[in-house]
């Protein structure tokens, strides 16, 4: 019988990261099953779903935490129940001027709406011939079937100067 954990890792970036994490669950039998990585402010950081043998979960873990003698932190935990949301999916792109505060404002809206993140990117970049930063955000979103999406659009528009909020199904 297999369990499925999630692994959470943090450490300086460097060439080689992925493998010696795919070496560790191959070697123990598992199967990794989902990932998101990244390379983020010149450091790793990843979140890792991966299937075990109940066997292999004690050496496993050990095997983990050598990790930590190149650099990389793991957090080693138990995935949880995968519990169906009901709702619409949406894909989510924000842009906007940046400003202090608005992803709070943001994901403020979300929370009051009920409206649950699947995934969020964000990001800044340089605005094109104008020179100040653009606030950037890309993701998937839940909205529950009693949510109005205009509702939706008019209130994350009304966050930002300038913000440009666009929902499409997916």
């Amino acid at each position: 019988m297999k369990e499925t954990f999630v692994l959470t890792l943090v450490g300086p970036d460097r060439t080689g990261l992925v493998d010696e994490l795919a070496d560790v669950v191959s070697k123990h039998g598992g199967n990794w099953e989902e990932s998101r990585l990244v390379r983020l402010a010149g450091s790793f950081a990843g979140v890792v779903r991966v299937s075990i043998s109940k066997d292999e979960v004690i050496a496993f873990e050990a095997s983990l935490l050598k990790l930590s003698e190149v650099g990389l932190t793991v957090n080693f935990s138990p995935a949880g129940e995968d519990v169906s949301a009901s709702g619409i999916e949406y894909g989510l792109e924000i842009t906007g001027h940046d400003e202090a505060g608005i992803l709070k404002k943001v994901s403020g809206v979300l929370s009051d709406l009920s409206v649950n993140v699947e995934e969020l990117e964000t990001n800044l970049e340089s605005a094109a011939m104008a020179g100040h930063l653009m606030f950037k955000a890309r993701g998937r979103i839940l909205i529950g079937r009693d949510v109005e999406v205009t509702r939706l659009v008019e209130k994350l528009e009304e966050v930002g100067a300038g913000l440009t909020v666009d929902l499409r199904l997916l």
